[in-house]
């Protein structure tokens, strides 16, 4: 991560299902502040993420895992990590 610009959020894919949309791609960062601006331009970047991203990930944001991250923090540093939520059997 030596290249990346320190005062944006960077998104960590972890597992696959992601992957099909973003071509591979699994690191990146993103402009957004909050849960709902990073939904918005996960969507515009690759379309259908932002969808797949709120109906089956979990999300963890500098080490704290959230179910529903819609009210929580995004700071410029930020580590975002989308992980596949489990499914209760």
């Amino acid at each position: 991560m030596d290249n990346w610009n320190t005062d944006m959020p960077t998104v960590v894919i972890s597992g696959s299902s992601c992957r099909d949309f973003t071509h591979g791609e699994s690191e990146f960062e993103v402009a957004a502040t909050t849960f709902r601006q990073l939904i918005r331009e996960l969507e515009q970047r690759f379309p259908g993420l932002g969808e797949h991203v709120e109906e089956y990930m979990a999300i963890a944001i500098d080490g704290v895992i959230y179910q529903d991250a819609y009210h929580a923090p995004l700071k410029p540093n930020s580590e975002i990590v989308l992980i596949p939520k489990i499914g209760a059997g």
